[in-house]
């Protein structure tokens, strides 16, 4: 009688096929697709359609920068370059195409897609030659070169107003049909197809021979290149992609926009896409697309409610850091594998619980933070405010001791659901484990 541990599994004895038209797959896309068909529908108001269209725009950049940090392991400091280089190509043939030229305005996002692979195979032809934290330090000194160019070079860069186009001065059989990309329901569509089309075509990258040596140079380069392989060639040819659909990026933003300033090639843009590109789960293809929705509500809503809002981002990457590495998109996979193995209902209450209480907390510690940068930073406008919609006063003194009572007591009730968190969360996983022993049990 032959030993379970080394029979063949019934699964290897099956023969193997390779299924492109994965019925998953096909799901997931379509139903990508139809996301970015109604989305417009849903939310109807024009501040909700520019927040739809910078969204798009942020996704594709997250998407590749995450091909340098995700899949081959460069943390850059220096990717606004590219986005920013591509945005000022794509305006300055925006203004062609006013004066004469005969380009659809359409393809604008695929010029400033070259511009990115061509400053790609220029600046990456340095920046690769070294990898980990040297990488990251040149790329900054680039970065840092770059952006203090487009001051020295106002024929290009404008100086600081920067270069104006155009998007409605293209001529063709769209405008034939009334397609100007003036309303920015039109603008809107175009980043929907350009996010499907460059979202498609940077997973089908993940599945490529390079995307998966990329993998084997970010986990053990040393094997890489025992095996046979070039790693700086495999970081250069990385990065001249994920220049190109930045640059793809910076094309759809001279489209939305119409404008080219040099504040687009600054490093606090290069910070923005590692940081909410981590935030969002360098681990998992789509979490740069949480990570642009979670950038576009920094920049254009939280800021629109508090003037400290950096201060809330920045504690919030923290936590994540320490807490939950993988970022959101881990903590979605895991909660969907409490699903899967019906787990998932025995964390209503604990999650009930942490959400109110933090929720509590949260308003205590904003309401210290708002009354703080009153005193200190906006005295001259009053000492009243108000921290979601209820009214409180920097000057006096029971304003402060109610925000700290609150924040006392949600931190207080917080920590003690959190332990019943952990409690329930860490019997799932037993029980989940055993599940998964049983299974391969059964297979072998």
């Amino acid at each position: 009688m032959s030993s379970p541990v080394l029979s063949p599994s019934r699964s290897a004895l099956r023969p193997m096929h390779f299924r492109p038209k994965n019925g998953v797959r096909i799901v997931v896309w379509s139903a990508f697709a139809v996301i970015l068909l109604v989305l417009p529908v849903v939310a109807q108001s024009s501040f909700a359609l520019t927040l739809l269209c910078l969204t798009g725009i942020a996704a594709i950049a997250c998407m590749s920068y995450n091909m340098l940090l995700g899949q081959a392991g460069m943390l850059s400091f220096g990717h606004a370059v590219y986005t920013g280089l591509g945005t000022f190509v794509a305006v300055h043939a925006m203004n062609r195409i006013a004066g004469g030229w005969w380009l659809p305005m359409w393809l604008i996002p695929l010029v400033g897609g070259i511009a990115g692979l061509a400053f790609g195979a220029i600046l990456g032809f340095v920046t690769t030659r070294k990898a980990g934290t040297p990488f990251s330090m040149i790329t900054l000194g680039v970065g840092e070169l770059v952006f203090a160019a487009a001051l020295m070079f106002p024929e290009f860069f404008g100086g600081e107003a920067g270069i104006n186009a155009n998007r409605t001065a293209s001529e063709g059989w769209l405008k034939d049909i009334g397609i100007t990309f003036g309303p920015q329901i039109q603008v809107y569509y175009l980043i929907a197809l350009y996010l499907l089309i460059c979202t498609a075509a940077m997973y089908a990258f993940t599945q490529t021979p390079l995307g998966r040596i990329a993998n084997a140079v970010r986990d053990n380069p040393e094997r890489a290149e025992f095996v046979g392989y070039d790693t700086r060639w495999v970081r250069y040819l990385v990065l001249m992609a994920s220049a190109f659909f930045a640059g793809v990026a910076g094309g759809l933003t001279a489209v939305n926009v119409e404008a080219a300033t040099s504040d687009l090639l600054h490093g606090v843009r290069s910070g923005g896409y590692l940081l909410f590109t981590f935030l969002g789960g360098v681990g998992f293809f789509f979490g740069p697309i949480v990570g642009s929705i979670l950038l576009v509500f920094s920049l254009v809503v939280l800021s629109e409610f508090t003037k400290a809002w950096q201060l809330y981002v920045g504690i919030v990457f923290l936590i994540m850091v320490v807490f939950a590495p993988g970022g959101f998109s881990a903590l979605i996979m895991l909660n969907l594998r409490r699903v899967k193995y019906g787990e998932w209902r025995k964390m209503r209450w604990p999650y009930a619980g942490m959400f109110f209480f933090g929720l509590v907390a949260l308003w205590g510690f904003a309401a210290l933070v708002e009354m703080a940068y009153q005193v200190q930073v906006a005295a001259g406008s009053g000492s009243a405010l108000t921290v979601a919609k209820i009214p409180l006063d920097a000057a006096s003194m029971s304003s402060w001791l109610v925000a700290t009572a609150v924040l006392a007591v949600g931190g207080v009730g917080f920590e003690v659901w959190r332990r019943k968190f952990c409690k329930v969360w860490d019997d799932g996983e037993e029980r989940i484990a055993e599940a998964i022993k049983k299974a391969e049990a059964a297979i072998v």
